[in-house]
């Protein structure tokens, strides 16, 4: 082997620690910022909050109210004081969802009363209360009791007698006694399906909703339900009325009757007692129309309030010795004022992305989603002159607040499909299209996906029958044959 020298020029990109965090500070949600800030505000004695209030999050019916206050307060520069993250008075926002998108209609009601009380009591606590008012021994009371806790969340009882015999006596115990003690579940079971909400302890959807129609009061539109539900619920499912017409001798509008019986029925009885996820989002920016114009503006409510211990900070300035302790104080000084720094440029990055995409955006605030036009992570890079990845970062976990509801950024981007001028539509504005010709379609002549493909081409958007149909089922909407209505 022969030994050489070579010399090489090599370029390579080094992140200093204030860069690495910067970076991570950009791609936390609001509410992992704040616990972000909390851990640091524990390590660094020269850094505290301005203000130690928490960030204020509203339920979901005062978020409009939230928006009215919002919108008669001075519009934001997004301007800061040099080395400090203090905002104005706006008043907070926040909106608690279960998953997906917050949209809200402006002219929505508050959250029904009813929902929030069924949420602060379980299942199992309403029908044991029921239990103890029973005149029922106290060993059909323990049976009854058994068969509660082997309820699932929405009130059925999957497992069958036999297994739940299983449970209480060995396989191995003598067979009569097996026997009496399945005799016995059998009618502490009769007694269950007796409680309220009606139609709970059903092994199965048909037997749950006969259990609700046998609540109601006798009449020839309740027996026909009745039989429907006992012989024909699939044929009902699948919309094969003229099946059910001829085996039960009925007319179109007795059995369009008997239909709106059985929908009005609950199918998950004990659904309404199942513990609420609920989580909760501080949104970052809000918008609102000034002068003809869509502006954004900063939730100074969701900023985190800090600045330097200006003790601390004299005491270090008094004390430049250079010593071990005094170093030490000064690298944390270099540190509250780079968390400083990056939570604002945080702030900053997140304001202009928001107000970019909200440019782009501006017939979705005036129209809605049929006006909602294609959108890309590179256009607003490009726009904002930042990196791609930056924007998804910045997108990612942030939410925007505006008359129409609460959006995370990244819903304003999206596929789109071509259209027959060279243009292109967004997949958004595409769904609200087809939702809203199967809104207005013809129960008894449902648009079948070709159909609805033909008239999106008509209004000049080129779509395929199989996209029409993913489109659909995104949005929830059962194909053309279970559409079909008397």
């Amino acid at each position: 082997m022969k030994q050489g020298l070579q010399l090489r020029l090599s370029q390579h990109l080094a992140l200093t620690p204030q860069l690495q965090q910067s970076i991570r500070l950009l791609q936390l949600s609001t509410l992992e910022l704040n616990a972000e800030i909390d851990q640091a505000l524990q390590e660094n004695p020269l850094l505290e909050r301005d203000d130690p209030g928490e960030p204020q999050v509203f339920a979901l019916g005062q978020a409009g109210d939230a928006l009215a206050h919002q919108q008669q307060q001075p519009a934001s520069s997004g301007a800061e004081e040099q080395g400090d993250t203090r905002g104005g008075d706006d008043e907070g926002w926040g909106m608690s969802f279960s998953s997906g998108a917050v949209q809200r209609d402006p002219n929505d009601d508050d959250m029904d009363s009813g929902e929030t009380q069924a949420a602060a009591t379980s299942l199992r606590e309403h029908l044991g209360a029921q239990v103890g008012l029973t005149q029922m021994g106290d060993r059909e009371r323990a049976l009854v009791a058994f068969l509660i806790e082997a309820l699932d969340d929405d009130g059925y009882l999957t497992q069958p007698l036999d297994e739940l015999v299983d449970l209480l006596v060995g396989p191995e115990d003598d067979p009569e006694l097996r026997e009496i003690l399945l005799e016995e579940l059998g009618i502490a079971l009769r007694h269950l399906q007796n409680f309220d909400p009606p139609g709970i302890g059903a092994r199965n959807a048909q037997e749950c909703l006969a259990l609700q129609l046998l609540c109601l009061d006798d009449s020839a539109q309740r027996r026909l339900a009745l039989a429907i539900v006992k012989k024909h619920l699939d044929h009902l499912a699948a919309r094969d009325f003229s099946r059910i017409r001829k085996a039960l001798g009925c007319d179109d509008d007795e059995l369009r009757d008997a239909q709106t019986l059985i929908r009005s029925l609950n199918p998950r009885p004990g659904a309404q007692y199942a513990p609420i996820d609920t989580r909760y989002v501080v949104p970052d920016v809000s918008v609102r129309k000034t002068q003809g114009q869509w502006q954004v503006s900063l939730n100074r409510d969701a900023m985190p309030r800090l600045r330097i211990n200006r003790l601390y900070a004299d005491i270090l300035q008094r004390h430049r010795s250079g010593n071990g302790s005094s170093a030490g104080l000064a690298g944390q000084l270099q540190e509250a004022k780079w968390l400083i720094k990056n939570v604002q440029q945080r702030f900053d990055t997140i304001l202009r992305v928001s107000q970019a995409i909200v440019d782009r955006q501006r017939a979705f605030f005036d129209h809605g989603e049929v006006a909602m036009r294609p959108l890309t992570l590179r256009e607003i890079a490009e726009t904002v002159n930042l990196h791609e990845s930056t924007i998804s970062r910045v997108t990612t976990q942030k939410y925007l607040a505006s008359p129409r509801g609460i959006f995370e950024l990244k819903y304003f981007f999206g596929s789109h499909v071509a259209t027959d001028t060279g243009g292109a539509a967004s997949s958004t504005a595409i769904r609200a299209l087809i939702k809203q010709l199967v809104g207005a379609e013809n129960g008894k002549k449902p648009l079948s996906d070709s159909r609805l493909a033909e008239i999106l081409g008509e209004q000049g958007i080129v779509v395929a029958r199989r996209t029409v149909a993913k489109y659909r089922e995104l949005l929830g909407i059962p194909p053309v044959n279970l559409r079909k209505a008397l």
